[in-house]
């Protein structure tokens, strides 16, 4: 994996082998990223990245000019690898990696984000209360996006609060808005 744009452009994100992640493809963070770029300041944004991983999003988020990112991940060598990944790139004073599971987490959040990426395990079971926790219970700002990866056993594209849902292969990215989206 690399950091396909900004002042981390190019960096590579070495997995260890023992690390039990499916990062986002290249194309598909591409296109996210192009999405959010087309419509939204990254620049000094919170973002928060739920299911952290290999930390991916998040740094791609930061080398595109992110303020802060928070890495939720459950697993102990994966909150290593993003901490180590985070002092190799030097942007270690711009992360904070809260070791947990996500469903602890969301009963603790306590502020609102910019940008939020999710990419849990496809089969996890709380994806749809997941969902309606971020968006009933004001995880977002004002303008803010919640940016989730799912398969298509789940499908959003309907949902009120979905401005756009699209599939890369086997993985879907849902983008929902902090407010309702209006028919056009």
């Amino acid at each position: 994996m690399r950091i396909i744009t900004g002042k981390l452009k190019g960096r590579k994100i070495h997995l260890p082998k023992k690390l039990d992640v499916r990062p986002t493809t290249d194309r598909t963070k591409e296109s996210m990223f192009g999405l959010i770029e087309a419509h939204k300041e990254i620049k000094e944004t919170s973002v928060l990245d739920l299911f952290g991983g290999s930390g991916n999003l998040g740094f791609e988020a930061i080398s595109r000019g992110a303020g802060h990112v928070e890495f939720v991940e459950i697993d102990l060598a994966a909150v290593n690898h993003i901490q180590k990944t985070a002092e190799l790139f030097k942007v270690e004073d711009r992360i904070v990696v809260s070791h947990m599971p996500v469903e602890k987490f969301i009963q603790n959040r306590d502020k609102a984000y910019d940008l939020i990426f999710a990419d849990p395990p496809y089969d996890v079971p709380f994806i749809e209360d997941m969902v309606a926790e971020i968006l009933n219970n004001y995880w977002l700002k004002e303008t803010g996006w919640f940016i989730l990866e799912h398969d298509k056993r789940h499908k959003f594209a309907e949902h009120p609060y979905c401005g756009f849902s699209k599939a890369y292969g086997r993985t879907i990215v849902s983008i929902f808005y902090a407010n309702p989206v209006s028919p056009d």
